[in-house]
């Protein structure tokens, strides 16, 4: 027992739906606020890639199994469980799972559980998704263990599939024919506040348990959030043409052609917009919940595009708040929005510190060993639009934040891996990486990968525009890199 005078032990946390968008972001907040954290988890392997996987204790197992040995000595149980989309009696299983779980808590003398839902009221006529969330709610709450449920709109973050389903319709898409179901009004949250709102609720003994609805300050119908975001983004104003009587059910095969949202998933998301999810006029406001003000749908959307635009490499640009949004290990593969890219490895018989010095001499003086006529032609145009363009040349010293040409060092780490981040005038975001390791039997492997966010539909017309080029310079600058870094060796 602890002592009035002592301060009270961090929780024991079982933590369920890790490899979510939302658990891929809470276990990490609750390890830094000192809760002991375990996962369970059907296929353990999946979480392997996290960088906070070996600081959570991983129980395997399922909700169908024996949830006995997951739930000993827990003291707060996090159900992040979501069925949607997984074959047509998927709702069924969702309520079935929340009631079998329930009863584990309370067995097992869990202090209480908490629950990420969904926003919606309760006298509408609910879709499936919407009202299998509410369902789940009043499960957990039914065993008698004291429930904390927050239910939350769209929420705004990489890995949301209702954030990348509206990324995807917006940027590719200029003019688009859309449903009655885009004036609906939504309230949309950041994902960083969800995650800020659940690490209170498990860590908060004075949150009282009950049903809390949250969202951002912003009240917007889907409409006027696809306006917006092609603001953010930078995009031109996007057109929507309005058909009454494209149906819902029609609107996911539309959206599952155009978005790599599969399309059950589709379907249920879609079919949840006939819905109108904004918190109530009685609800405690987000802020109070919070301690702060949230963060505003435009603001969250930006966050989100930087950090999305400055890719995976850790930067000198980027605020420490941004990675909230970044893309996370455990996200799918499609959040984030499109990426094209082209990876090149060639094997150098040369040492990693004699190929990175040879990385790190390119530009300037030194060329780009291939197609020098066409990187000059490209700077030349990049000049004419307003662009840097190649006139800047090589620093003094290559260091983060450096200019090169019409580059710019995000990240370098000798001898390891130069990231940097183009700066000429694109309908989107490049970035050229190198990374050396050393090689099985000697010299050093050099993958070479340039990296394209696009934006909009120009964006997308532009990388397979010039990726004819990409296959005369990028197999000529790797293999101008190894021919210098063989020069180099004694």
């Amino acid at each position: 027992m602890t002592r009035p005078d002592e301060p009270a032990r961090p929780p024991r946390v079982l933590l369920t739906g890790a490899t979510g968008y939302v658990g891929g972001r809470l276990a990490p907040a609750l390890l830094e606020r000192g809760a002991t954290v375990q996962v369970l988890a059907r296929t353990p392997a999946k979480l392997a890639p996290a960088p906070w996987a070996d600081r959570v204790e991983v129980v395997p197992g399922s909700l169908d199994g024996d949830l006995g040995p997951a739930l000993a000595g827990v003291d707060v149980a996090v159900y992040l469980v979501h069925s949607i989309g997984e074959g047509p009696e998927w709702a069924l299983t969702e309520r079935r799972h929340a009631e079998r779980f329930a009863r584990a808590a309370r067995d097992a003398g869990v202090a209480r559980l908490v629950f990420l839902g969904g926003l919606g009221r309760d006298e509408d006529r609910l879709s499936t998704h919407l009202a299998s969330r509410h369902a789940v709610g009043r499960a957990l709450a039914a065993s008698g263990v004291p429930t904390v449920e927050l239910r939350a709109g769209v929420v705004i973050g990489s890995g949301s599939a209702s954030f990348e389903m509206l990324r995807y319709l917006v940027d590719l898409l200029p003019v688009m024919v859309t449903p009655r179901w885009v004036e609906t009004r939504c309230q949309p949250i950041a994902v960083s506040d969800v995650r800020d709102l659940l690490v209170r609720a498990v860590l908060d003994s004075t949150f009282a348990p009950g049903v809390y609805e949250v969202g951002g300050p912003d009240v917007l119908t889907y409409a006027e959030m696809m306006r917006r975001y092609a603001r953010v983004a930078g995009l031109p104003e996007r057109r929507l043409l309005r058909v009454p009587l494209l149906s819902p059910r029609l609107s996911s095969h539309w959206v599952g052609l155009v978005t790599p949202v599969p399309v059950p998933l589709a379907a249920e998301l879609v079919e949840s917009l006939i819905n109108e999810v904004v918190v109530s006029p009685s609800a405690v406001a987000t802020g109070d919940l919070l301690g702060r003000a949230p963060l505003g749908f435009d603001e969250s959307v930006a966050r989100a595009l930087r950090v999305t635009r400055e890719g995976v490499a850790p930067t000198t640009f980027a605020d420490a708040d941004f990675a909230v949004f970044s893309t996370q290990s455990t996200d799918p593969d499609w959040a984030g929005g499109t990426v094209l890219r082209d990876v090149r490895t060639r094997t150098v018989p040369a040492s990693p510190e004699r190929v990175f010095a040879a990385v790190t001499a390119l530009g300037g003086a030194t060329g780009w060993h291939a197609g020098d006529a066409l990187w000059r032609l490209r700077g030349l145009l990049d000049s004419l639009v307003g662009g840097p363009g190649m006139r800047r040349g090589r620093p003094a010293r290559l260091e983060v934040g450096a200019p090169l040409d019409f580059w710019r060092v995000e990240a370098l780490e000798a001898p390891r891996r130069l990231s940097l981040r183009a700066e000429m005038r694109l309908p989107g975001t490049a970035h050229l990486a190198f990374e050396v390791v050393p090689a099985e039997g000697g010299g050093s492997t050099l993958t070479q990968t340039a990296t394209f966010y696009p934006r909009g539909l120009l964006g997308r017309l532009y990388w397979y525009v010039v990726a004819p080029f990409h296959r005369f310079v990028f197999p000529g600058l790797l293999a101008g890199i190894a021919r210098d870094a063989a020069a180099r060796e004694p």
